[in-house]
């Protein structure tokens, strides 16, 4: 007899990017994330964008799987540094 698993939903966020040309490789990782790549500047942009956007979802009570793709794009747009 097979015992049944609760499985969790999983979702991470992923940001890439593009712009090093310093030769510098880039990980910034944690539970739910992954930043690989881009120029310090752009690395750090992102870093911030993701810890702002794990603090918004804390405040409103949702695990990042709880919301919607429109939800999450528009917490990431107002997270995003200017």
């Amino acid at each position: 007899m097979s015992k049944k698993r609760k499985t969790t939903p999983k979702a991470g966020l992923l940001g890439v990017g593009l712009d090093n040309q310093d030769g510098h490789k880039r990980i910034t990782t944690g539970e739910q994330f992954a930043i690989v790549g881009g120029s310090d500047e752009t690395h750090g942009r992102m870093t911030e964008t993701v810890i702002k956007t794990f603090e918004e979802l804390k405040s409103r009570g949702k695990q990042l799987h709880q919301v919607e793709p429109r939800e999450l794009a528009e917490i990431v747009h107002r997270a995003t540094p200017n």
